[in-house]
């Protein structure tokens, strides 16, 4: 596949909604796979809401009286696993640092870069194939820790890694982590499917109320939706970027990858997201009827500075540490 540039997904855009979120908080809790568990199975990253905690059910943007977001009326959260350094030669670990993506407002720290498209990035198509926004109460996943074959993370289409030349230069996609250090950190991404069953908020795998009828990577709109699944909901896509240039000096020439998600795993295919509703009110169906509406908001959704963004936080819930060079990854226990 060819390298993309950030500019060259930006500049002829003029569809979809994107926008920043800040880091909210980084701990063991996971209130999609994991409701209720305090801490649970590995370490997250997770902006959004300050509803945020480790059981979360109903209409989350009530419950919440902050976001990280830039978009001020979205307390969904979002979250991924956590990038970890493991040191070639004493087996430590050490937090990957988050940094903010290119062409965020301005403030922006650490987090995520968010899209809710309606069609692609060239047409939003509302009227030709109306998008219904989610439920309250909605949550789902994509892909799973527990992909160890390359033919099952092919599969995952669009859970996708960049070796980053720079902020502006994201280098080919690929399915696994990169080989050899990136000059600008490591650049990760995870569409969700777009296809809802029109029934379920959730299911026992949190993925089969979904039905994904994209087959190739990238920015494309969702062919029509099966009968099984007949509801067309927005593109919701994650971007985060990974601050792996510090490690580079640690990485030896020739060496294997170094990098681990949480759950530790024995390579990159195991990466996946999870999200939870909580735009407030009817929002985002407004944004989504908007034709039109990328960066600026729709014109219908108040934006707010990244400095009152960066206000919202959440208690330590867990409190276990991190960060710093740890002898195993929170949660697993420590080799003999």
């Amino acid at each position: 596949m060819k390298p993309t540039s950030i500019l060259a997904l930006i500049s002829p855009v003029q569809a979809g909604l994107r926008f920043g979120c800040s880091s909210l908080t980084i701990q063991r809790l996971d209130p999609v796979v994991d409701p209720g568990l305090s801490p649970s199975a590995h370490v997250h990253h997770i902006v959004g809401g300050n509803a945020f905690n480790a059981t979360m059910v109903g209409d989350v943007a009530s419950r919440a009286t902050c976001t990280t977001c830039q978009m001020s009326e979205d307390f969904s959260n979002y979250w991924t696993a956590v990038l970890y350094f493991k040191h070639p030669t004493n087996g430590s670990y050490h937090r990957v640092p988050v940094m903010a993506n290119g062409a965020l407002a301005a403030g922006t720290t650490g987090g995520m870069t968010i899209y809710y498209t309606q069609y692609d990035f060239s047409h939003d198509m509302v009227k030709e194939q109306p998008v219904r926004a989610f439920p309250q109460g909605f949550r789902m996943t994509v892909g799973s820790p527990a992909t160890q074959q390359l033919s099952q993370a092919k599969a995952h289409i669009g859970l996708r890694y960049n070796c980053l030349q720079s902020l502006g230069n994201r280098g080919p996609e690929m399915v696994d982590f990169p080989t050899k250090p990136c000059p600008a950190g490591i650049f990760t991404v995870h569409h969700f499917p777009a296809c809802w069953d029109g029934k379920n908020l959730d299911s026992p795998d949190h993925q089969s109320h979904m039905y994904n009828t994209i087959s190739r990577d990238g920015f494309m709109n969702a062919p029509p939706c099966p009968a099984s699944h007949p509801v067309r909901m927005p593109q919701v896509t994650y971007e985060t970027v990974w601050n792996t240039t510090k490690f580079n000096s640690l990485w030896p020439s020739g060496a294997p990858n170094p990098f681990v998600w949480s759950f530790e795993g024995s390579s990159g295919y195991g990466t996946h997201a999870d999200y939870m509703f909580g735009w407030k009110g009817d929002a985002l169906q407004r944004a989504m009827n908007t034709s039109d509406c990328f960066y600026d908001g729709c014109g219908s959704i108040t934006k707010q500075p990244m400095s009152e963004a960066n206000k919202c936080t959440v208690k330590d819930m867990v409190g276990e540490d991190t960060l710093g060079w740890l002898p195993a990854l929170p949660g697993r226990p420590v080799p003999a």
